[in-house]
């Protein structure tokens, strides 16, 4: 990985990345929609991961195709209808099958779109931005917070929170909504918005993943085999400092291969670049960013000549598996990259911690305000 030996210039990460880049930007539809490949599922999670890496690289149009596309795609109530990709079989061994996904409204893939549109604007200094795609925000962040419980936690989909039996709150998933609700709140304070409400949803999902663990995989499938469930917590900023070090340390030989990456389960011979990019942020994030870039730096050994990255490596077959180079595949290279060398403003948003990320917040203040405001006229 020599020419991103020091990539502190935006130019180098974009010179490094750039078949990871030009794979999202195939992808991409003409209605704005980044799915996870042609023909494939679209879900509004891995839209915005997607759409915040082209900020990372400078492809100011393309990503706000993506965000105007989210906005003509948000239901009245605030929510997106998503495909659930990993619910596809392997058709052939190698490849997910080309058909319809189960499609469900979920409470994290809905919050998500608070991070990219403050990643957006401060990407490109633009308070403008933040204030136009403000009112898909509040309606979103609104829809996730009516799916809250007393206790804390989130119903991971309005089908399950309308299911009494069927329901259920998940790590990953909630530790993710606690990163995006803290965007969430830095949006609101820009707009001079109290969100009295939102704050103390915040805090009690804060305290419910810190306290109450019962709250969380109540249904029968074992989660401590998924790599998310270990590291997200530390990702979003739920578990930090010595805690997040410790906690990182403790599975770490369950789910890191040295020398090949992260585990997306720990009872596959499968490492998966997504998830290692990942858990290289979440390293950075409990201040260990030198170890954090050696594993991220083992993972070009999976792209292809062209630059392009595959979704993972089946080791024991020696193939790359499933057989497919994912929109957020790329995507997750590419945010890794910016946080781990700092290319862009917004480098450190994914890791950054509350008070961090209200400083990185009050310099948009200042800052202009573009003229391109979104069309809500196709909202569903």
């Amino acid at each position: 990985m020599s020419e991103l030996a020091s990539p502190t210039q935006a130019t180098a990460l974009q010179t490094a990345f750039a078949g990871a880049r030009q794979r999202i930007l195939a992808v991409q539809q003409a209605d704005g929609a980044i799915p996870w490949f042609e023909a494939g599922p679209w879900d509004p999670w891995n839209h915005v991961e997607c759409a915040m890496a082209l900020s990372v690289m400078g492809e100011r149009e393309a990503a706000e195709a993506a965000y105007r596309c989210l906005l003509a795609r948000q239901k009245s109530d605030g929510s997106w209808l998503a495909d659930y990709g990993n619910a596809l079989p392997i058709a052939d061994h190698i490849h997910i099958a080309r058909r319809p996904a189960p499609q469900f409204h979920d409470s994290n893939f809905t919050a998500y779109c608070a991070l990219g549109v403050l990643h957006h604007a401060l990407s490109f200094e633009d308070r403008g931005f933040a204030e136009a795609y403000w009112p898909m925000v509040r309606d979103a962040i609104d829809f996730v917070l009516s799916l809250q419980s007393p206790w804390g936690d989130i119903s991971w989909s309005a089908e399950a929170a309308a299911d009494q039996k069927g329901d259920d709150a998940l790590i990953a998933g909630n530790s993710s909504i606690f990163k995006s609700l803290s965007a969430a709140l830095n949006l609101a304070d820009l707009q001079g918005q109290a969100v009295t409400t939102w704050r103390q949803g915040h805090q009690a999902l804060g305290s419910a993943l810190s306290h109450r663990p019962e709250r969380f995989n109540r249904q029968s499938e074992v989660r401590s085999v998924f790599a998310m469930d270990w590291y997200y917590p530390v990702l979003n900023g739920v578990v930090t400092s010595t805690a997040a070090r410790d906690r990182l340390a403790k599975d770490w030989s369950s789910f890191v291969d040295e020398g090949r990456g992260c585990h997306c389960v720990t009872d596959q011979p499968w490492v998966t670049v997504a998830e290692t990019c990942e858990l290289s942020m979440s390293m950075a994030a409990a201040g260990l960013k030198h170890r954090a870039k050696q594993l991220f730096e083992t993972q070009t050994r999976y792209s292809d000549a062209d630059g392009v990255y595959w979704m993972g490596w089946q080791y024991e077959e020696r193939i790359f598996w499933p057989a497919e180079q994912p929109s957020w595949t790329q995507a997750a290279v590419i945010l890794a990259a910016d946080v781990l060398y700092g290319t862009t403003p917004s480098s450190d948003l994914l890791i950054a911690q509350p008070g961090d990320m209200r400083r990185k917040t009050l310099r948009l203040a200042t800052a202009s305000t573009s003229s391109n405001k979104p069309d809500r006229s196709a909202n569903l």
